[in-house]
């Protein structure tokens, strides 16, 4: 039995498909991160109330990520049987349902948006900075669904490096706008939050240009078409819902969990929030190259089991739990180290935010480890490998039973905000017992593909 494998496909496909997306994930990083920035010049009210205003984001992001997790998992194993007509119709389901979920949330973020930041915190001054924000930035959603499914779509069948064009020119345009918009260059007002808001949702609709003409042009992998996307498939569509539901509710719950992170700590004073906002960007930061890597490990995972090479998957997935251990302690260490000139580029903030932020980075060089080896292990082999609903049942306990009562049980104790953000990201190490023993049963290799499936 090898722990490492020799095979050099595994890892040319590993590089191959790590750099692309690893690089995607640091140019959008990049682009949250001048946000940041920017706005924290404004003080601690604009980041605290942009803060919470992305939290409707970050739940959009997660209801896209699971529907891009379904045609991830779908499409890579009708990939590795070499199906494109199956593919095709995958993505089309995919679209249709993600675009219906933007365009309701948009509603109702244009509807009540202080109401659905009062969820978060009381603070008027966060709320009112917040639902100035949100009013604009959710007319983008609609956009970033549409190219996040179209990526996810290319990843399927091993093209990884459109996601990172698309990302660089929304770096270029965002960053650029924001400069413009929330300053007021070149004769413009200045805007502040309300700048930042616009810029981003000018560069969520260039990007979804960028994305279409690639699909429709240039890719040669599936040659999309748009009459494509109006066809489907009633045993792809009951497939799709099938082993959707468990990727979209696991990202669901993962979103109520950020959510729910959010209001607890947005209980405490601003200085805290602020914090918050600067240690879940430096944890981005270091997750950027984790992710990467784990994209490429549920893609090779996907096709390995579509192709029905069991024993190969195997050893693949041994190589992958030592990667990702040393991964995590690597992170871990330059997260300890780099700490305090990363919360020292944000100059605006206030002392009080700084001693919070401090504390809280500390606490993710630790739980970042176990970030590393879990999410890669469960999401990468388990979820890609088939067994979804396992993952699903597994965030839900941990974030139902063990995260979010723990938070709750101490805040409401009085115990200290970084003991309160330690309870909150305890479950990072916690999910890795369970990883362990999962993983290495091997029983989560399912091919999930049909023999005709375009009826």
């Amino acid at each position: 039995m090898r722990w490492i494998t020799r095979d050099k496909r595994f890892y040319r496909s590993l590089i191959a498909l790590a750099i692309p997306v690893a690089m995607q994930n640091l140019i959008t990083f990049a682009v949250n991160f001048a946000d940041n920035l920017m706005v924290g010049s404004l003080g601690d009210a604009a980041v605290s109330g942009v803060y919470m205003g992305n939290q409707l984001q970050t739940f959009l992001q997660m209801f896209s990520g699971g529907i891009e997790g379904a045609i991830l998992v779908l499409a890579a194993q009708y990939w590795g049987k070499q199906d494109r007509e199956s593919i095709k119709r995958i993505i089309a389901i995919g679209l249709r349902f993600s675009m219906g979920f933007s365009l309701l949330l948009s509603l109702v973020c244009l509807a009540i948006p202080a109401q659905i930041l009062s969820i978060f915190t009381s603070a008027p001054s966060v709320i009112a900075a917040g639902a100035e924000y949100l009013r604009i930035v959710c007319l983008s959603y609609f956009f970033f669904c549409i190219t996040q499914a179209l990526i996810a779509a290319m990843r399927s069948v091993e093209v990884a490096r459109i996601g990172m064009l698309v990302s660089s020119v929304s770096l270029v345009v965002n960053v650029g706008l924001n400069y413009v918009l929330i300053f007021g260059k070149f004769g413009l007002p200045a805007m502040g939050i309300r700048g930042a808001a616009l810029a981003t949702v000018i560069s969520r609709i260039v990007e979804t240009l960028v994305m279409v003409v690639y699909v429709a042009r240039v890719d040669q992998q599936l040659r999309l078409k748009f009459s494509d996307l109006l066809r489907s498939s009633p045993l792809l569509r009951k497939d799709f819902i099938r082993y959707g539901l468990p990727i979209v509710g696991g990202q669901v719950v993962w979103s109520i969990n950020m959510m729910a992170n959010s209001a607890i700590m947005g209980r405490f004073p601003a200085g805290v929030i602020t914090a918050v906002s600067v240690a879940n960007t430096m944890n981005s930061l270091a997750y950027v190259t984790m992710t990467g890597m784990s994209s490429a490990v549920g893609i090779i995972t996907g096709k390995t089991v579509g192709a029905g090479n069991f024993e190969l998957m195997k050893e693949y997935a041994r190589t992958v739990q030592v990667l990702f251990l040393g991964l995590g302690i690597l992170t871990g260490a330059v997260i300890g180290l780099l700490k305090a000139p990363f919360i020292g580029l944000y100059s605006g903030i206030s002392d009080e935010a700084v001693s919070y932020a401090t504390q809280f980075c500390t606490v993710l060089s630790v739980t970042i480890i176990g970030t590393c080896y879990q999410a890669a292990g469960l999401a990468g082999l388990v979820k890609a490998g088939g067994d979804i609903s396992f993952v699903f049942r597994n965030d839900t306990i941990f974030v139902f039973l063990v995260v979010l009562p723990s938070a709750i049980i101490a805040a409401a104790l009085g115990a200290p905000a970084w003991l309160v953000f330690a309870c909150l990201k305890c479950d990072q190490i916690l999910k890795c017992f369970v990883a362990v023993v999962k993983i290495n049963r091997f029983n989560w290799m399912k091919n999930l593909t049909r023999d005709s499936a375009n009826a």
